[in-house]
């Protein structure tokens, strides 16, 4: 996400888009142990301010962190973060959150492994079906 708030002024806003859809907090984190669910929400909250400052009307939706096969150790931290984040869009005007991270677990709540590739991390075709289908919905026409 700090890439994300470090460029805005690069890929965001010169496009003066109509709606952003926001797709991070896996990697933050997976960068550190120390990189909390809390410090995913306020990196995000601090990306949605500076969106809100430029373009006060656009919408903003966020899919939710999925749960990748090789970031298990890291799905509690990916569940708090999506609901704090969930949490804090539910008050906000004009925003959307996608939950893709129900839709890729089985009912144990482990990911499926049929929406992944080898790496166990990146999507393959099917999970890129099933995203398809959960995002278009949300989409501005």
């Amino acid at each position: 996400m700090r890439d994300q708030i470090r460029y805005a002024d690069i890929v965001v806003f010169p496009y003066q888009p109509k709606q952003i859809i926001v797709y991070c907090g896996e990697n933050d984190l997976a960068s550190s142990d120390t990189v909390t669910a809390q410090e995913v929400l306020k990196r995000f909250q601090k990306l949605f301010s500076l969106i809100r400052n430029k373009l006060p009307q656009v919408s903003i939706v966020f899919i939710s962190m999925k749960p990748s096969p090789s970031r298990q150790l890291l799905l509690g931290k990916m569940q708090e973060g999506n609901s704090l984040i969930k949490a804090f869009l539910q008050k906000q005007k004009n925003t959307d959150f996608i939950d893709v991270y129900k839709e890729m677990v089985d009912s144990e709540g482990k990911p499926m492994q049929d929406l992944f590739l080898n790496d166990n991390l990146h999507m393959n075709r099917k999970g890129y079906v099933l995203w398809k289908k959960l995002i278009e919905p949300h989409l501005m026409k």
